[in-house]
């Protein structure tokens, strides 16, 4: 079934909210089965309300809504939903009475306005809302059903578990079932040629490529009349997939690159360490943003000034020689970390971040050392940008991925 969804409130187009309850729907009816066509904003004008859900119910059988079901005059959804619809309005009891008991317990006095919110569409299922005062409804005619939300957030995702999801359980044609795929070390559209064979002309299940910043994801996908079908099709494609893209693939589950690496870790053991200059200890950040961190991270060093480096253990004249920003540099950093800690793999970074780079030297260089058993090497970084967030955040990235490399017996293929 195909759905659109509507969020209704001037403060969206303004850009004073993000609309985040159109990617949470999104998700979850696309989870189950249906196919999201549209997405809409519209202010809060019941004239251009009204144009939008003409718009959305043309194409489209099934159309959600959220905000405007408050007690306020401009909150109009309902009411043009009900006239769209061709229901006129009724008091719900139970609403009136949950209102009445909501502004008693908490001691205050209850405009006469808020009523407002008790009233419903005739022959509406309603969502009475436990997380809040306005209630939604699904509201079905000829075919066509409208569900509507209230707009914060939290009240939305309590009355999709609690009642809508359940509702929609009951229209879906189709159970899908998919898998993210993440890779680093190759850009999208190198991806997708690599996968043309399994692209060109697919049907079910399907593959779908999405940059990230410094990698790139994959989602495959699958829609059957029953869920195990849609699994089984799903784990197919991406056995296919493995064996032409295998070496660029670090996760089948939709994992992080540190969730990996903290998880390699702790399976084999290991400890590990970094000294980082242009990161600012950004690696190790990312190591202890994951749970369980303190049974795999050794120690980490910033080492942002040449007298830090030499400090550490760097030789002073590896700096002069061949400069702070180096291959040399980078493995020496290694070296001395290996020299000071009891990790069993120690990594560096050297480089410019940006804006600014030595005098013939570009934004987004850098150098990555590495020591882990008899291996040892330096692995070279260039973004081509000169953006200084972005070029921080992709040497972590790539740091990263010279650990999960070293822990998955790929060393040869560091470069």
């Amino acid at each position: 079934m195909k759905a659109s969804i509507i969020a209704v409130g001037t403060e969206l187009l303004f850009g004073q909210t993000v609309n985040t309850n159109a990617t949470y729907l999104s998700e979850n009816l696309n989870h189950m089965g249906f196919d999201v066509m549209y997405h809409f904003v519209v202010g809060d004008n019941p004239q251009r309300l009204k144009e939008k859900l003409a718009d959305a119910f043309s194409d489209t059988d099934l159309v959600l809504l959220t905000g405007g079901l408050g007690p306020t005059q401009d909150d109009l959804t309902k009411e043009m939903v009900a006239e769209f619809m061709g229901a006129e309005m009724y008091l719900d009891q139970r609403v009136a009475d949950d209102l009445r008991d909501f502004f008693k317990k908490r001691g205050g006095h209850m405009a006469e306005n808020n009523y407002k919110q008790a009233y419903l569409p005739v022959g509406c299922t309603p969502l009475y809302n436990a997380s809040g005062t306005a209630p939604g409804f699904a509201l079905s005619k000829n075919g066509k059903t409208a569900i509507c939300f209230p707009g914060p957030p939290r009240e939305l995702k309590w009355l999709w578990e609690h009642g809508a999801r359940q509702y929609l359980e009951q229209l879906a044609d189709k159970k899908m079932y998919y898998r993210i795929i993440r890779t680093i070390g190759i850009g999208e559209s190198d991806l997708e040629m690599l996968l043309m064979p399994l692209i060109d002309g697919q049907t079910d299940p399907t593959i779908a490529t999405y940059a990230k910043e410094g990698e790139c994801t994959l989602r495959v996908a699958s829609q059957r009349k029953d869920s195990e079908d849609a699994k089984l099709a799903t784990d197919e494609m991406i056995d296919r997939i493995k064996e032409l893209a295998g070496k660029f693939i670090y996760s089948t589950d939709d994992e992080d690159l540190n969730e990996v690496v903290v998880k390699m870790l702790k399976d084999k053991g290991l400890l590990i360490s970094s000294a980082e200059s242009c990161t600012g200890g950004g690696f190790a950040s990312s190591i202890t943003d994951v749970p369980g961190a303190s049974n795999v991270l050794h120690s980490s060093y910033v080492t942002y000034s040449e007298d830090a480096k030499v400090k550490m253990g760097v030789p002073a004249a590896v700096i002069s020689d061949y400069g702070v920003v180096s291959k040399e540099t980078a493995l020496a950093m290694a070296e001395a970390l290996k020299k000071h800690t009891e990790a069993d793999i120690c990594i560096s970074v050297t480089g410019y971040a940006g804006p600014d780079a030595d005098p013939g030297r570009d934004a987004g260089e850098a150098y990555i050392g590495y020591v882990y058993k008899e291996y040892k090497g330096v692995a070279r970084v260039h973004t081509n940008r000169n953006d200084r967030r972005w070029n921080r955040n992709y040497f972590v990235l790539r740091m990263m991925r010279t650990a999960y490399m070293l822990l998955s017996g790929r060393a040869d293929e560091l470069e």
